[in-house]
């Protein structure tokens, strides 16, 4: 199967539409057992460069590749942040609104560096809203199913929030390497379910979602 690379040609038409800002989003580690859920978020404005060689949604990149392509992805554009929410967070409140208290604070954190959240429009991968109830104020925000696929800024996100999140996974191996975090990134393979049976759970496991998993062979 032959898959295109992203475009900005959604951003742009956002762009015609008055929006002055758009805020690519991508989520990374839903699925996962153990470890945070993190919200990518990526800034571009009518004035953006060419989007870096090779950028695609994260899932399509090689390990390799997407090493290579956060930095670029990060420097592309105007602002990039990624926020987090706990595997605690995710048992506590449910992956719903953990996703959406990560979203609000990568959004803090585009804030925090400069960027105009409230003059932007959220360009939100999926058909499903998410962030709006975890926010005190309101933004604008349009959902795109493929938006990681197709367009250019969510894909940044997307391997922003992939790369971020993988290196805290490999950090956390170092310290509980027999559950293989280091590879599995705390995805459900049939090793890490070994693992668990024999290790019992850890305080970086979502507790609630180990019955209802099956392997990932």
């Amino acid at each position: 199967m032959v898959v295109s690379d992203p475009t900005l040609e959604i951003e742009s038409r956002l762009h015609d539409e008055g929006a002055r800002y758009v805020i690519g989003c991508d989520e990374v580690g839903r699925g996962a057992i153990a470890g945070p859920v993190a919200v990518g978020m990526c800034v571009v404005d009518a004035r953006v460069g060419p989007m870096p060689k090779g950028l695609r949604d994260s899932k399509l990149l090689a390990e390799k590749r997407r090493e290579l392509l956060a930095p670029l992805a990060a420097a592309w554009a105007l602002h990039s942040a990624v926020g987090l929410a706990s595997a605690d967070e995710v048992d506590r409140f449910g992956i719903i609104a953990a996703l959406g208290l990560a979203g609000k604070r990568a959004l803090t954190l585009l804030h925090q560096s400069g960027a105009r959240v409230a003059e932007s429009i959220v360009l939100l991968d999926g058909s499903h809203d998410w962030l709006t109830p975890a926010l005190a104020s309101r933004l604008s925000i349009t959902t795109r199913v493929k938006a990681d696929r197709d367009c250019a800024s969510v894909a940044a996100a997307s391997v922003v929030a992939k790369v971020h999140r993988d290196h805290l996974m490999i950090e956390a191996h170092a310290g509980s390497p027999g559950y293989g975090w280091a590879s599995n990134k705390g995805y459900g393979s049939a090793l890490h379910f070994a693992a668990i049976g024999e290790l019992g759970a850890s305080d970086f496991h979502r507790r609630t979602w180990l019955h209802a998993a099956a392997p990932v062979e």
